[in-house]
């Protein structure tokens, strides 16, 4: 399986003003290929390189960085009418949806570029690499990293690597190729993971992350982004550039823990993980005002993302099952009533009287599901007896 692992640059001045005189280049570059495409109707991308090449040459483009831009717009188009074709981007004939299609793809002058090892070589004893730029060939550009994603580097770093600006700050992002283990296809039984607000993860093993920690940084992060707008000083506006995506950053490693927890478990446990398909969900839910910040920062997405490529990379099979009544049916006798859940933290069966933790039931009813919709999915693959 594919995974990335990203590295801090850390150039000179010189260095630094070379990187960013090349991602600016570059991008000029590929928002001009990006008007021939649209143009011509989005042509193939060889057919594209015979209207585009030369002129990317005469820019300053090196043979390679030219190759790898034109491949850059090619796939951005690929991806816009895969995402058109999704709906991703709105129904036929909504205004998001003719927006996006109705004119070319633009790129910003920070982002990214991919690079190939012939115009980018790592030498990870010295932590350094080597890369191609308009002013010439860098050599000796300092990188930092931790001592695992230098382990990764050097194990299964393969094919190209991306250079991104962000915040002013330089990366190398790098694709890594890592072995996968064998997906245990007979597992003795499925983790449930229910997903929530209060409570991020709820396992079928009565193990509950919750949400505090996260719910009072991100309530004083909102809090001070609000004193500082409202100041509107030099001062704040440089603090509030500062803290960006200090939120998004700390949930990140948040989910990462969790989701670590939830396939390790179930790996040394021998069972499947189950997770509800809350795609759509905010769409599909009402909610007051006041609500819609939880609801709208809620990054239940990450978290499942985490927590699936964890599982393919341990063997851990994964299911995702419908969350209809996953919250008012009783784990016990499968009573289902709107009634059933008194509170949010509170399960009461109105059949059997049976009372536990909401998100408790909620994820051994999820742990049901994936085990039935696992073995469903296993008995059709298994021939008639004769």
């Amino acid at each position: 399986m594919k995974i990335v692992t990203q590295v801090k640059l850390l150039p000179t001045s010189e260095q630094a003003s070379a990187l960013e005189f090349t991602l600016r280049t570059v991008n000029e570059a590929a928002c001009w290929v990006s008007g021939v495409a649209f143009k011509r109707g989005v042509p193939r991308e060889y057919e594209l390189r015979k209207h585009t090449y030369a002129e990317l040459k005469a820019r300053g483009l090196g043979a390679q960085a030219a190759q790898h831009t034109i491949k850059k717009v090619r796939d951005a188009y690929t991806t816009l009418k895969a995402n058109i074709r999704a709906g991703n981007l709105g129904r036929s004939g909504s205004k998001r949806r003719a927006r996006a299609d109705s004119k070319q793809i633009t790129f910003r002058p920070d982002a990214a570029q991919p690079f190939d090892d012939r115009c980018l070589s790592w030498q990870l004893d010295r932590q350094t690499v080597s890369i191609w730029t308009t002013a010439g060939r860098l050599k000796g550009v300092r990188f930092a990293c931790s001592p695992d994603a230098l382990k990764t580097l050097r194990d299964h770093r393969r094919g190209e690597s991306d250079l991104i600006r962000r915040d002013g700050v330089f990366y190398l992002i790098a694709t890594c190729d890592v072995h996968e283990k064998p997906l245990n296809e007979n597992p003795a039984a499925f983790l449930g993971v229910d997903l929530g607000i209060v409570n991020i993860a709820t396992t079928s093993d009565g193990r509950r992350h919750t949400g505090r920690g996260l719910n009072r940084h991100r309530k004083r992060q909102l809090d001070l982004r609000k004193k500082l707008q409202a100041k509107g000083t030099k001062s704040a506006k440089r603090l509030l550039k500062k803290r960006a995506r200090k939120e998004a950053r700390y949930a990140a490693d948040v989910n990462h823990r969790i989701s670590k927890s939830i396939v390790t478990t179930a790996e040394r446990t021998g069972r499947g993980v189950a997770l509800e398909d809350l795609s759509g969900i905010r769409n599909r839910v009402r909610l007051r005002k006041d609500q819609r910040t939880n609801l709208h920062s809620w990054s239940f997405h990450q978290l499942g993302r985490y927590i699936a490529y964890k599982a393919k990379r341990a063997g851990v099979p994964l299911v995702y099952v419908h969350p209809a009544h996953t919250s008012r049916q009783c784990s016990e006798c499968h009573h289902i009533d709107r009634k059933n859940r008194s509170s949010q933290s509170e399960f009461a069966c109105r059949a059997c009287g049976v009372i536990m933790h909401a998100d408790y039931n909620g994820s051994r009813n999820i742990a049901r599901k994936g085990e039935e919709a696992w073995t469903a999915g296993r008995q059709s693959c298994v021939p008639e007896p004769a």
